[in-house]
């Protein structure tokens, strides 16, 4: 099937989408996103439907052996048992449904049982512990359906995206997923790739995003990009260019509400006082940074600050009132990117001046 081409956030040139390589899950099922259809121009490939409908159905080569065994721990067969022995078979349970190749994925290589169990549990303890996260104005992500949170970008590494996501995933009532977009260096390295899209992100452009928000997800977006991330420590907490506002059109064709998200913290944990440009431009990366501790101290230079962190959401943009052709509208984009820019940022100065100390 030939690529699709697609037009990124930040870029009216298009560019081919990239699929989801699955290297350890060529047994899982896959799974079709909530609430979407398949296209007609789009048939099953070959000898893919079968397989997919045994593993999600327990029938085929080898399931129905263990499929009482995992239906009885699943069901808490064992109630009176201790709270480490339901642990323990939990656990056995999970194990061989990895090894099995008994569970999902979808069509974007989001492993939704993989980032409950594991990756969460890996980035709790620098979320409760090390970051401290405060979260406030959780209450403005919907319950239910689809919605886009657009949030500041900082810290030299993608630290805050993983603590949004870890926000919403744990603060929320509904424990609902974030679904990030990340740039196109996130899935060309060895090993990031694969646990990106485990973890449930996807390339950052218009058609993946919509796809996800029609889907009814909650998806995120730092359309600072690189810019924000990799900018100097003097210019920490002012937001730099949003692009040409693909993000407000991708909201308007889904009909979704835009949630301006502020995340105060990030700046420090890696303070960026040099950029080596020219060994960026031989490993081919945005920049190489330097801080007070790296190259300094080596390996232990890599180690975040253990500043204090607050994400704050904000009052949510609704977006279902537009027209279907506002959504192309360059004046309509500009205004509503630049409210969305403008609410961060106030929100921003709001949170320093609230902030006690940058560790406590």
């Amino acid at each position: 099937m030939a690529d699709a081409k697609v037009i990124p956030f930040d870029d009216d040139r298009s560019r081919a989408r990239r699929r989801p390589s699955r290297a350890d899950g060529e047994a899982a099922a896959v799974r079709a996103l909530p609430g979407a259809q398949q296209s007609p121009q789009e048939p099953e490939e070959a000898g893919e439907g079968p397989a997919v409908t045994e593993a999600a159905s327990g029938r085929g080569t080898g399931t129905d052996a263990g499929a009482g065994v995992e239906a009885g721990s699943r069901a808490g067969a064992v109630p009176d048992a201790g709270g480490w022995e339901r642990r323990l078979a939990g656990g056995l349970a999970f194990l061989r449904r990895r090894i099995t190749g008994d569970y999902e994925v979808d069509e974007f290589g989001y492993d939704e049982e993989l980032t409950d169990q594991v990756l969460m549990s890996l980035l709790r303890p620098l979320y409760e512990k090390y970051f401290r996260v405060e979260v406030k104005g959780i209450e403005n992500i919907p319950d239910k359906g689809g919605a886009l949170i657009v949030a500041n970008h900082s810290g030299t590494l993608p630290l805050d995206g993983l603590m949004m996501q870890v926000a919403v995933h744990d603060q929320h009532p509904a424990g609902r997923h974030l679904r990030l977009l990340a740039a196109d260096l996130v899935f060309v390295l060895p090993v990031v790739n694969e646990l990106a899209r485990k973890a449930g992100h996807t390339l950052a452009c218009a058609e993946d995003a919509e796809r996800l928000l029609r889907a009814g997800e909650i998806v995120g977006v730092m359309p600072e990009g690189f810019k924000g991330i990799g900018k100097p420590f003097s210019e920490r907490y002012k937001l730099q260019r949003f692009g040409r506002g693909g993000f407000v059109s991708t909201a308007l064709r889904a009909g979704v509400p835009i949630v301006p998200c502020s995340i105060v913290g990030a700046e420090e944990i890696y303070p960026m006082v040099g950029n080596a440009k020219t060994l960026a431009r031989v490993l081919g990366v945005p920049y190489v940074p330097i801080t007070p501790t790296f190259p300094w101290l080596g390996p232990l230079g890599a180690l975040p600050l253990p500043t204090k962190w607050t994400i704050q959401f904000g009052e949510p943009i609704p977006t279902d009132g537009y027209a279907p052709e506002a959504a192309e509208d360059p004046m309509l984009m500009f205004n509503l990117t630049d409210q969305v820019r403008e609410q961060i940022q106030h929100t921003l100065y709001k949170l320093l001046v609230q902030r006690r100390s940058v560790f406590f």
